[in-house]
């Protein structure tokens, strides 16, 4: 067995490249945050991929940095290579079909999907949403004769990280836009999303935000508790 070394800003981990049968698990971990070292999503998706690797000693993860390496966005150029039959692709088109083919395969490779998603301007950020474009791919995500998703089975696991607090009840309640939007989507994929959320990140380095401090490390504290028990293994 050979081993990556692989860095992704906050941590070290060592993953095990090994050549992926039927029968083995696999992981796909997918950062977003442009904060580096600095980012509760990245810390979160770094603690899950952990606890995913202790679960599945014998699995393989493979990795894409949406924050550092983003793919880009659908543009007049390329955008019509999803509506447009391959053989008729201009040099544009055909590089963004390959695009969406490599995301594409990454997710059908894949067990188990860790998406990083933290808030930015009470939206997603906007490489979240490139991703998003170049998965959802008539012919290669969804069948084309019966627009059905063809991503379902895969657990997608959102570690979300939100500045402000959104809940109900809070003055800003609704304002965040990346949760509700998620599903939505990628729903014509079949892939459903399901969340753990760390909110009130910014607490610590915003001086207005002071008093807020202990609901912010109870949040990163129930977020961390519930990642713990994700793949934990079951009572005998």
């Amino acid at each position: 067995m050979t081993y990556n070394l692989v860095v992704c800003y906050n941590t070290v981990v060592i993953y095990n490249r090994v050549v992926k049968d039927d029968d083995m698990p696999h992981l796909l971990h997918i950062d977003s945050s442009i904060q580096g070292e600095r980012s509760v999503s990245r810390s979160l998706t770094a603690r899950a991929a952990a606890a995913w690797l202790a679960a599945h000693p014998d699995g393989t993860v493979s990795y894409r940095d949406l924050g550092a390496n983003p793919l880009p966005h659908l543009n007049s150029e390329s955008g019509l290579a999803r509506m447009v039959p391959p053989d008729q692709h201009t040099p544009a088109q055909a590089a963004s079909w390959e695009l969406s083919k490599e995301v594409v395969e990454e997710v059908l490779a894949a067990d188990t999907i860790l998406l990083g998603l933290p808030v930015y301007n009470f939206g997603a950020p906007s490489s979240v949403k490139s991703w998003v474009d170049h998965l959802v791919a008539p012919g290669l995500s969804v069948d084309h004769a019966t627009m059905t998703g063809l991503l379902g089975g895969r657990d997608l696991l959102v570690l979300a990280s939100r500045g402000g607090g959104y809940a109900p009840g809070t003055p800003r309640e609704g304002w965040d836009h990346a949760e509700p939007w998620l599903p939505h989507a990628l729903s014509l994929t079949a892939l459903e999303p399901r969340f753990i959320t760390a909110e009130l990140t910014l607490a610590n380095v915003n001086p207005q935000m002071a008093e807020l401090k202990p609901l912010a490390a109870e949040s990163l504290a129930a977020a961390e508790r519930a990642i713990d028990a994700q793949w934990a293994p079951l009572a005998v």
